[in-house]
């Protein structure tokens, strides 16, 4: 396994993993399932964010208290994909700002064609987060992680719910120092670049537009 992929090994997981692989699941749960996934692959990407000390007035006294250290974290989904990530991790981390990357695949080279790109000018500064819920080809990550690495970003960790191995590898292949989170490790790609076994397009069962 690549040095910088984390694979989520976690009952939880394994459950929400095989609602969002049924094809007969309806949209709502499965948007709602997509959240509270990313959620937990958010929680443990997040778990080298700095602390610092506040004072705090509890009910009972005033007690020094670790509360996280500024400036906050940066969240940019690829889109639209990444959106169904999105809200679940602001509700894990409300006071997050959101980017946003626009990507699609060309169908016929499966290679990624960019239409949007926007970030905080700050965000060199912030520990980015880039979400995508499909790591398959790998195209459209790492032409993501060109776009931050040349606005600048510098702390950056790529959070995705479904991986093939190929797409890790070209990520690897192209930014050996990029950390990998993911829920599942997949089979491999078929013909037409979609993860085996998969959940079919994720963007379409987000937004219900099969």
């Amino acid at each position: 396994m690549p040095h910088k992929l984390t694979v989520l090994d976690h009952p939880l997981v394994r459950h929400k993993l095989t609602v969002l692989r049924n094809r007969h699941t309806p949209v709502p749960i499965f948007r709602a399932t997509v959240q509270e996934l990313s959620m937990m692959v958010a929680y443990e990407a997040m778990r080298d964010l700095r602390l610092t000390s506040v004072r705090v007035e509890t009910p009972l006294e005033i007690t020094e208290a670790p509360t996280l250290e500024g400036p906050r974290p940066l969240l940019v989904p690829i889109l639209r994909a990444g959106l169904g990530m999105t809200e679940g991790i602001l509700k894990l981390i409300p006071d997050a700002d959101v980017g946003h990357i626009g990507l699609y695949r060309n169908e016929d080279t499966l290679e990624p064609v960019d239409y949007y790109f926007k970030v905080p000018a700050d965000a060199a500064d912030r520990r980015v987060f880039l979400l995508d819920p499909m790591l398959a080809t790998g195209g459209s990550a790492v032409h993501a992680i060109w776009h931050l690495e040349k606005a600048g970003v510098k702390h950056l960790k790529l959070l995705t719910l479904i991986a093939a191995p190929e797409g890790v590898a070209a990520v690897e292949r192209a930014y050996p120092d990029i950390p990998v989170f993911t829920a599942a490790l997949d089979r491999k790609l078929n013909d037409v670049g979609y993860i085996l076994p998969g959940l079919g397009d994720a963007g379409d069962r987000i937004f219900g537009t099969l």
